[in-house]
């Protein structure tokens, strides 16, 4: 287990409301971090665990449980945190799954306030087309980019650090980190980087 430190503010995010659409999200009053991923990468984890918090975000087996766009409030910071719904393969109608695609384009295109980018991937599966096709989303609005490698005590130590090295290469404009809520790999740097973010540092 790894010595962690979380910025203490992170401990006290709590929910402020979901949304089905962009058109019901609450008013844009400070900077946001997104979460975004495949389903079942691991997102809802990933808030709990960089919170702290056990039950913060629902976390289920079941690929495609994030059907809203969730803000969590940040005290002290004046931002909040964004989970947004997952996407690719999720156990759910294609006419739903289409429109929660609609949805999250639409928030991603349009959210002013939304700064920043948290996108997770399996460390064993990163970098498919849908999260290429994320990331061109996150460039074309000049978003700060954070990308989390989850799952990785999944791998060897060694393993998970060439699986690192080789998405940082393709991505270099990006602070690319191994994750896990497991054995706690990059809870510190993403935490700061989050805070940072929020705090509308550049």
């Amino acid at each position: 287990m790894r010595d962690t430190q979380l910025d203490p503010r992170l401990a006290q995010t709590k929910f402020l409301t979901s949304a089905p659409t962009l058109a019901q999200c609450p008013p844009e009053c400070g900077p946001e971090i997104g979460f975004c991923g495949r389903s079942n990468a691991g997102k809802s984890s990933a808030l709990n665990t960089l919170t702290g918090q056990k039950r913060l975000a629902r976390v289920s087996k079941t690929p495609g449980r994030t059907q809203l766009i969730n803000f969590f409030e940040v005290p002290h910071t004046g931002g909040f945190l964004v989970d947004l719904p997952g996407y690719g393969f999720a156990k759910v109608p294609e006419a739903m799954k289409k429109q929660w695609q609609q949805h999250l384009g639409e928030f991603l295109a349009e959210r002013r306030t939304l700064t920043g980018l948290v996108l997770l991937m399996d460390v064993r599966r990163p970098m498919t087309a849908l999260d290429e096709q994320m990331l061109s989303f996150a460039d074309h609005r000049d978003m700060h980019t954070l990308l989390l490698l989850t799952k990785s005590d999944k791998l060897s130590r060694n393993q998970a650090a060439k699986a690192r090295l080789t998405v940082q290469k393709r991505r270099p404009q990006s602070l690319v980190l191994n994750f896990s809520s497991l054995d706690k790999a990059g809870i510190t740097e993403a935490s700061a980087w989050i805070t940072h973010h929020l705090d509308g540092k550049k």
